[in-house]
């Protein structure tokens, strides 16, 4: 949606339009006027099925998050836990296969909750590893 400040606005699909399953809140984003619309964790819907709703739907997805772990036992994110490199690899490789196909240039990629000295060293490691397959795709790393 565009703002008086020249800015635009994309609709969060995790937070807005929660009354309908998540699929028909793509129709519902640009129903109420937004070109772009960003998805926590769209993994469990099939690739195909999201890109055709979102085509139907004539809207951007303008950032998608990379799979966070293991979400109900505490996990926000693998980029910096240590022992965890494949499982970042793996899910690295998920949300690059759902960007290609949705057309999607942002990836959020949460580092994790992890406070060992270790953690900064395999952090770096993996945004090496990541900025080598993330050409074309802004790739944006967080820890909370």
């Amino acid at each position: 949606l565009p703002s008086s400040l020249g800015m635009e606005f994309a609709a969060n699909l995790g937070f807005l339009f929660t009354e309908v399953p998540f699929l028909e809140r793509y129709s519902k984003a640009s129903s109420a006027g937004f070109r772009g619309v960003e998805s926590a964790f769209p993994y469990d819907v099939d690739i195909n099925k999201l890109v055709q709703v979102k085509e139907s739907a004539k809207v951007e997805q303008v950032l998608l998050n990379a799979p966070p772990g293991d979400w109900s036992a505490g996990e926000r994110g693998l980029g910096a836990l240590p022992g965890r490199e494949d499982d970042f690899r793996a899910s690295l490789s998920v949300a690059i296969d759902y960007c290609k196909a949705l057309n999607c240039k942002r990836l959020h990629v949460l580092a994790g909750i992890e406070e060992s000295r270790e953690c900064e060293q395999v952090y770096k490691k993996n945004l090496n590893y990541a900025a080598e397959l993330l050409q074309g795709v802004f790739c944006a790393f967080f820890s909370f």
